[in-house]
């Protein structure tokens, strides 16, 4: 079998626009993109997702690596995996963010581990949500949907020298809003029973000025705090199925320009 040089400038080009897109995107998005995960593996999986889609794609433009054109498509296409990879990251920020402030109503703020993800020092509270929602999210398939996303949005976005429309990137940008309203519904449980908890002890010191409020008043709050966490718990699946939804549509969105 003899392949000319055009011919194989072709079938390279076919799969390195697409490789472009897909690294990007595994190398930022939630679980995928973690920094526990090797670098040797986040690129190993993107090549294995570029052999697995770049079959069923149309056929990509012919566009030489080296001109400007070239340079052009790479860097939007790096955009387009990495706007990807990060609206998913905000649903798993609005996790980190509402563990945060449940945290600091329980008084174990100060009680910070590495967050896997991220590499950062995270309170222990958001890190056990993130675990929770990584479970989650994989018993529902997310990871499937995710690479289904990819996919489509060869589709809806083809590889060229346009890249991701402005508007595209304001509802993404709009979106982000929503990470910090689902981080409150998170937290408010924590918020509303733990402020109770403390006008409580306000009234115990009027009461009883010599009572020492912080002895007493810790042990109270991290325990209310753990009950509140483990009634909420179930409620963790809904909201994250809800969000996860709604993102995996905003990606849609953005793709098609914000329509």
């Amino acid at each position: 079998m003899h392949f000319s040089d055009v011919e194989l400038i072709s079938l390279l080009e076919s799969y390195l626009w697409p490789f472009f897109r897909i690294a990007a995107l595994v190398g930022i998005a939630p679980i995928l993109g973690a920094r526990m995960v090797p670098l040797r593996v986040r690129l190993g999986l993107a090549l294995v997702l570029t052999v697995v889609i770049v079959p069923t794609l149309p056929a990509t433009p012919l566009i030489d690596p080296l001109s400007a054109t070239g340079l052009l498509v790479t860097v939007n296409q790096l955009i387009i995996g990495v706007a990807m990879g990060f609206a998913l990251l905000l649903v798993f920020s609005a996790f980190v963010v509402g563990g945060q402030v449940f945290a600091m109503q329980m008084g174990l703020g100060f009680a910070a581990m590495v967050d896997p993800q991220r590499g950062v020092q995270v309170p222990m509270i958001s890190q056990f949500y993130v675990l929770v929602a990584t479970l989650v999210f994989l018993a529902l398939n997310g990871h499937l949907v995710l690479i289904e996303t990819l996919a489509e949005s060869f589709r809806i976005l083809p590889i060229s020298e346009q890249g991701l429309p402005i508007n595209g990137l304001r509802t993404l940008v709009a979106w982000g809003g929503q990470m910090f309203a689902a981080a409150v519904v998170i937290a408010l449980p924590a918020i509303a029973t733990l402020m109770i908890v403390n006008l409580a002890f306000g009234v115990m010191m009027r009461a009883a000025p010599q009572l020492n409020i912080f002895a007493v008043g810790f042990p109270i709050s991290m325990t209310v705090g753990f009950i509140v966490m483990l009634t909420m718990l179930p409620a963790v699946t809904p909201q994250l199925t809800g969000l996860v939804e709604d993102i995996f549509l905003t990606v849609r969105r953005m793709l098609l320009g914000g329509v």
